[in-house]
């Protein structure tokens, strides 16, 4: 009767909707036909990249790929450290 409730009012255990967010992201991968690795080093190429331009945290990075319809993306994350104004007023 619990795990009935559980589900009428949407409250799914948490290992069955990761196991179902690793799921999308495999069958995503496997239809773009990026692995693991290509992914990790386009992390760390970005990472490299922005952090000439601006300050960011890159051990807070995350790179995700998503599927919306029939478009694939690929989301990016990058926490930016707080900077002080330079301007005095």
């Amino acid at each position: 009767m619990s795990s009935f409730m559980d589900r009428l009012l949407g409250r799914e255990k948490k290992s069955a909707r990761q196991a179902k967010e690793r799921l999308k992201l495999v069958l995503i991968h496997d239809r773009i036909d990026i692995n693991p690795g290509t992914l990790d080093r386009l992390k760390d190429e970005l990472i490299t990249v922005i952090s000439r331009h601006i300050e960011i945290d890159p051990s807070a990075v995350t790179i995700e790929m998503a599927q919306d319809g029939h478009h694939h993306r690929l989301i990016a994350d990058v926490p930016i450290k707080p900077t002080r104004s330079r301007r005095t007023r």
